[in-house]
């Protein structure tokens, strides 16, 4: 459903707030292409490496993962809130020269940067047949 479509009907300044959390909870993404393989990037502030899931099946690479509401302390009084909390799945198809078995992801500060290289081409070598 299309954001507006989604708010219409809403009060203007809820329909604004909601436009700008729609934006919000895209996280970014980067992909790049080396002659050695591939590399995304993504940023997923807030979401703790336990709560992030990598998988790989079929020639499609997932990121999943959760981020998990606040917890608000006794007494503190929220005013606004700009963050989406729930789950968030993001899915790449892989290169068909991607070596899936030797995939791997480093995770720090909220940035997850997943590594898939390439498959290693190995050239047939000439083998000489005997004539008898």
């Amino acid at each position: 459903v299309p954001v507006a479509t989604a708010i219409h009907g809403l009060p203007r300044g809820e329909r604004r707030a909601r436009r700008h959390a729609d934006r919000a909870r895209r996280y970014g993404i980067r992909e790049a292409h080396a002659t050695t393989g591939k590399a995304i990037k993504a940023e997923v502030p807030e979401v703790r490496k336990e709560d992030l899931s990598v998988t790989v099946q079929d020639g499609v690479l997932t990121l999943s993962g959760e981020r998990r509401q606040e917890q608000r302390t006794d007494g503190e009084k929220v005013h606004r809130v700009e963050r989406q909390y729930g789950s968030f799945a993001r899915r790449f198809a892989l290169p068909e020269d991607a070596d899936e078995q030797s995939i791997r992801a480093e995770g720090k500060d909220g940035v997850i940067v997943i590594h898939v290289p390439k498959q290693k081409v190995v050239q047939p070598q000439p083998r000489q047949i005997q004539v008898q």
